[in-house]
C-alpha cells in the first residue's frame, strides 16, 4: 500500500472516528454503516484520481460528485434520473428532507429517532466532513488543518450531548486524528528516501531533521486536542433548546418574565406513538352533559408567515388562582361554568396542557406557567403532561347569531395583528374569499358562508392522502383539488377570514372523544384536530368547524345559515375502546390526525405547515449550497495555495517542478527568481545545453530558492529582485535574526543557485530540503504570534497568484490586440 493510499485510509477513519461523537444524539445508529460505505467510496474515488493523475481541483470535484450521487442513490432515487443522477426533482426532495430534518431536530428529544430529514443531515455532514478531511490531508497533504473540520464534527456533538460517556466519544476522536498526524509525517518522511525512528543523536543533522517533523506533529496534536477540550466547554448550553428531552419552549428565569419561544407545540406524542392502534391519550369526566363542544384545546398558532401557522413569542407569568375573564367575552353572552378533572396516559409527554376553552381556573401540580393571550399553560424547564391529573373550571359559552352578527369591530390594535398576512400568500386565497361571502353583511355572515363553503357547499371532501410539501401555493393546490384533513381545512379558513378583515388564528387539540360505560370521556389518538378561531368583540374567540365529517359544527352557526340549509352534525369520533367506528381507517388516521401530531414515523411532515407546493427550486438550493462552500474555501485559498506550492517546490528531483515566468518589471519577487525565466540560462557561451538530469537539478534548486524567498516573506523579510543570491542571503540573515545554524542553511541554498546559474560544470547540493525547514522553523521561533498565523492563513507570498493572473490577462490581451491589427489573410508567426 502506497504511503498516499495509507493516509487516504487514516483520512476516512478519523472522519468516522469523530463522527462516533454523534452516537448519543440518534437512534438506532444505523447511520454510522452507511456513512462509513459512503465514506469509503467517496475516499476510494479520490485515490483513483489521484493515481490517474488528475489536477487536485479536479480530483476533489470528482469525489464531491460521486458522494452526491451516493446520497442521491440512496435519498433521492426515485426523483432522480436513471436512479442515480441527481436532478431538479431529486434537489427539491433534497431540501425538503433538510427542511424536515431540522424541524425534527428542533422537536425530537435525546437520542431523537432517524428520521429520513435527520438521517440525511447526518450522513450528509459527515460525508461534507470526509471531504473536506481527505482534500486537506491527502489531496493538499495537510494534515494538521484537517484537524478543523475534525473539531468542527466532534465540537457540534459534544455541546448537544449531555451524555455521561461523552469523555470516551472524545478519545475516540482524539485517536483518529492523531492517527491521521502520524500517517502524514510517516508519509512525509517517506518521500524523503528513508524512515527515522528515534531521537537524533550527535550531530547528525539528517536524522534531527527527520524527527523534527514528528515533533511538530506530535505539538500540533497536543495543541489541537487542547483546543477540542476547551471549546465544547465554551459552547452556550442547549438544555432546554433545540434536543432538549421535553423541547419546553420555555425561556429561563423564575417568575414573571419569561417567554414562550417558538417551538412546535404538537410535539407530545413524538417518542411514544403507535401508529398501529388508536391509544388513550386521556380520559376526563365532566359535570355536565352536553358533551359535544368539549373540545380539548392545545394552544393557539397565531403568527402565520405564510407557510407556517405558530403560536407567538409571547409573555408569560405565573398560574394565577382565577384566570382573568376571556378576551372580549361580554356579560351579555350566555355563559355555564362547569368542572373537568383530566387524567393524562403514562405514556402522553405534551408540554402543552390540554383544556377546554376557556379555563377559568387551573389546579395542577409541577412547574407550569400562563400564557395571558392564548389562555394556555405550558410546563417549564421540562416539566411535561405525562401521568398528571388535574382539575379544570371552564365555561360553555352559547352566543345568538344575532350577537355575533352585531358585534362591534374590536380594538385596532387587536385587529392589526390577528388580520396580517404575508405578501407571499397567493392572491388567490382574497378572490375565493370575496367570491364564497359575495352578499354577506357582516362578519358573522362571512365566517358562516366560509365554514358551510368548505363543509357542505363546495365540495370538498377529507382525504388523509393528500402530499405534504411547505409553501403558500400549497393553498392554492388544496383549493383547487378540494381534498385534504383538518389541517388544510382549518389553516385556509382561517387565511381566508384574516383576508376580509375578520380577526382569526388556529387552535389544536382534540375533539370530545368518546363515551366510555363508566360515565368517564375516552380521548385517543384519532381525536386529534385543528379548527378556526375567529375573534367577535362582545363573544371572544369564537370556535368553527369546516372539516367535514370531523368533530361538531357549533349550534351557534346553524341556525339562518346563508345556504338555507342545516349542515351536517357528527356525533364524537370513536375510539377503539367503543362501538365500530366509522372514523377513516387507521392508515388514514395515522397520515392524519397523527400526521398535525409529528407521529407518524413514515412520514416528516410539519404538522404547522400549510399543505405544501414543491418546496424551493433546485437552482435555488444548488446556489445557497454553492455559496455556502465558497463561503468555507475562499477564506482558505491563500493558505492551500501555499501548501501546494510548498509541496511541489520541496518535492525531489524526480518530479522537478516548471520553471516559472520571467518576473515582472517592478516587482519584488526574491533574489535569484529573475534567473529562473529560462531554463537555459546556466549554459555559457560555447557549451553544449544540459542534459535531462541536469536540467531537473536545476529546477529542483531554483525550486528550493524561491520556497526559501517565500518562506522569509511569508514571515515579513519582503524578496529584493535587485540583489544576487548570496547578497539576497545575507539580507535574509540579516533581517530574520537568524542563528548559526539557520543562517548556513540559508547561504548553502544560495549556493547552490549560483552553482547551478554560473558554474561552468554544476554539481548540484544535496540535503537543501532539509535546509530550508531549518530555515522556516528558525524563521516562526523567531516571529511573534500575530505573524506566525498570518504566515499559515494569510501568506504574504500568495500575491504572486495575482500577479500571475495579472500577467497572463496582459498576454491575452497583447495576443487579441495584435490578432484584431493583423491585416487580413495574413498568418501568424509560428
Amino acid at each position: 500500500m502506497s504511503g498516499r493510499t495509507r493516509l487516504a485510509l487514516c483520512a476516512a477513519m478519523a472522519t468516522l472516528a469523530a463522527s462516533c461523537a454523534l452516537l448519543p444524539l440518534v437512534s438506532p445508529m444505523t447511520w454510522l454503516f452507511q456513512a462509513a460505505l459512503l465514506v469509503a467510496v467517496q475516499t476510494g474515488v479520490g485515490a483513483l484520481a489521484r493515481r490517474v493523475p488528475l489536477a487536485r481541483p479536479l480530483t476533489i470535484t470528482c469525489q464531491a460528485v460521486a458522494g452526491l450521487m451516493l446520497l442521491t442513490l440512496i435519498f433521492a432515487r426515485e426523483q432522480s434520473i436513471g436512479g442515480l443522477l441527481p436532478g431538479p426533482d431529486a434537489f427539491r426532495h433534497f431540501g425538503e428532507l433538510l427542511r424536515s430534518g431540522a424541524q425534527d431536530v428542533g422537536r425530537y428529544a435525546i437520542p431523537a429517532p432517524l428520521t429520513p430529514g435527520i438521517r440525511l443531515m447526518i450522513v450528509g455532514g459527515v460525508l461534507l466532513i470526509g471531504l473536506l478531511v481527505d482534500a486537506l490531508a491527502v489531496t493538499f497533504r495537510a494534515a494538521a488543518p484537517a484537524g478543523l473540520p475534525l473539531l468542527a464534527l466532534y465540537s457540534v456533538a459534544a455541546g448537544l450531548s449531555d451524555d455521561a460517556t461523552d469523555w470516551l466519544w472524545f478519545l475516540v476522536a482524539a485517536s483518529g486524528y492523531l492517527m491521521l498526524l502520524l500517517a502524514e509525517g510517516r508519509d512525509r518522511l517517506s518521500q524523503w528516501g528513508r524512515v527515522f525512528a528515534g531521537a537524533a543523536r550527535g550531530r547528525d543533522r539528517d536524522s534531527a531533521g527527520a524527527v523534527a517533523p514528528v515533533r511538530t506533529g506530535r505539538r500540533i496534536g497536543v495543541v489541537a486536542l487542547g483546543v477540542a477540550l476547551v471549546v465544547p466547554l465554551a459552547l452556550p448550553s442547549l438544555k432546554g433548546g433545540l434536543l432538549d428531552g421535553a423541547g419546553t419552549g420555555v425561556g429561563a428565569g423564575l417568575g414573571n418574565g419569561s417567554t414562550i419561544s417558538a417551538v412546535n407545540p404538537l410535539v407530545s406524542l413524538r417518542d411514544s406513538l403507535n401508529v398501529d392502534e388508536d391509544r388513550q391519550v386521556m380520559a376526563y369526566r365532566t359535570n355536565t352533559d352536553d358533551t359535544q363542544d368539549m373540545y380539548l384545546r392545545i394552544v393557539a398558532l397565531d403568527d402565520f408567515d405564510g407557510t407556517t401557522w405558530k403560536p407567538a413569542q409571547r409573555h408569560i407569568t405565573g398560574v394565577p388562582d382565577r384566570l382573568p375573564t376571556p378576551a372580549g367575552l361580554a356579560g351579555s353572552v350566555r355563559r355555564t361554568e362547569i368542572e373537568t378533572r383530566i387524567s393524562a396516559a403514562d405514556w402522553y409527554a405534551q408540554d402543552w396542557l390540554p383544556m377546554p376553552y376557556p379555563a377559568t381556573s387551573v389546579k395542577i401540580k409541577g412547574s407550569w406557567r400562563y400564557e395571558p393571550v392564548g389562555r394556555t399553560l405550558v410546563g417549564d424547564h421540562g416539566q411535561n403532561t405525562r401521568g398528571i391529573q388535574y382539575d379544570v373550571k371552564s365555561l360553555i359559552v352559547q352566543p345568538s347569531a344575532e350577537q355575533l352578527a352585531t358585534a362591534p369591530e374590536p380594538s385596532p390594535s387587536l385587529k392589526r395583528e390577528f388580520t396580517k398576512v404575508p405578501r407571499s400568500l397567493p392572491a388567490v386565497v382574497a378572490q375565493t374569499a370575496r367570491r364564497v361571502t359575495a352578499g354577506a353583511s357582516n362578519h358573522y355572515e362571512q365566517a358562516v358562508k366560509l365554514q358551510d363553503y368548505f363543509a357542505v357547499d363546495g365540495g370538498f371532501s377529507y382525504s388523509t392522502r393528500v402530499q405534504a410539501g411547505s409553501g403558500p401555493a400549497g393553498i392554492t393546490r388544496f383549493l383547487r383539488d378540494k381534498q385534504g384533513f383538518c389541517v388544510h381545512f382549518s389553516f385556509t379558513m382561517a387565511a381566508m377570514a384574516r383576508t376580509l378583515g375578520i380577526p382569526a388564528r388556529v387552535a389544536v387539540g382534540f375533539t370530545p372523544g368518546s363515551p366510555q360505560a363508566d360515565g368517564s370521556m375516552s380521548v385517543g389518538l384519532r381525536d386529534a384536530h385543528a379548527w378556526p378561531e375567529l375573534y367577535f368583540e362582545g363573544v371572544g374567540w369564537t370556535r368553527f368547524e369546516p372539516t367535514p365529517n370531523r368533530g361538531t359544527t357549533p349550534s351557534y352557526t346553524q341556525s339562518d345559515t346563508p345556504s338555507g340549509q342545516n349542515p351536517v352534525v357528527p356525533g364524537p369520533s370513536l375510539s377503539s375502546t367503543a362501538a365500530p367506528s366509522t372514523a377513516p381507517s387507521a392508515s388514514e388516521s395515522c397520515s392524519a390526525a397523527l400526521r398535525k401530531l409529528e407521529g407518524c414515523p413514515s412520514r416528516s411532515s410539519d404538522a404547522l405547515t400549510v399543505s405544501h407546493d414543491d418546496g424551493p427550486p433546485w437552482y435555488r438550493i444548488l446556489a445557497w449550497t454553492l455559496l455556502g462552500l465558497a463561503l468555507v474555501v475562499v477564506p482558505l485559498t491563500p493558505m492551500l495555495w501555499r501548501l501546494r506550492s510548498r509541496s511541489l517546490r520541496l518535492a525531489s528531483g524526480l518530479h522537478a517542478p516548471s520553471a516559472p515566468s520571467p518576473t515582472r518589471p517592478g516587482r519584488s519577487s526574491g533574489p535569484g527568481e529573475q534567473y529562473a525565466g529560462d531554463m537555459d540560462v546556466g549554459v555559457l557561451p560555447g557549451e553544449a545545453p544540459p542534459g535531462r538530469a541536469e536540467e531537473m537539478a536545476m529546477g529542483h534548486t531554483l525550486a528550493v530558492w524561491r520556497e526559501l524567498t517565500d518562506t522569509a516573506w511569508d514571515y515579513g523579510i519582503v524578496p529584493d529582485d535587485a540583489l544576487t543570491p548570496r547578497r539576497a542571503a545575507e539580507r535574509i540573515v540579516r533581517l530574520g535574526g537568524l542563528d548559526e545554524p539557520a543562517a548556513a542553511a540559508v547561504h548553502r541554498v544560495a549556493g547552490a543557485v549560483e552553482q547551478v546559474l554560473f558554474a561552468r560544470q554544476p554539481r548540484p547540493e544535496a540535503g537543501l530540503v532539509d535546509d530550508v525547514g531549518t530555515v522556516r522553523a528558525a524563521l516562526r521561533s523567531g516571529a511573534g504570534l500575530r505573524t506566525r498565523v498570518r504566515a499559515v492563513l494569510a501568506p504574504r507570498s500568495a500575491l504572486r497568484v495575482v500577479w500571475a493572473a495579472a500577467d497572463r490577462w496582459t498576454d491575452l490581451k497583447l495576443r487579441w490586440t495584435t490578432l484584431l491589427r493583423r491585416p487580413s489573410g495574413e498568418q501568424p508567426d509560428g
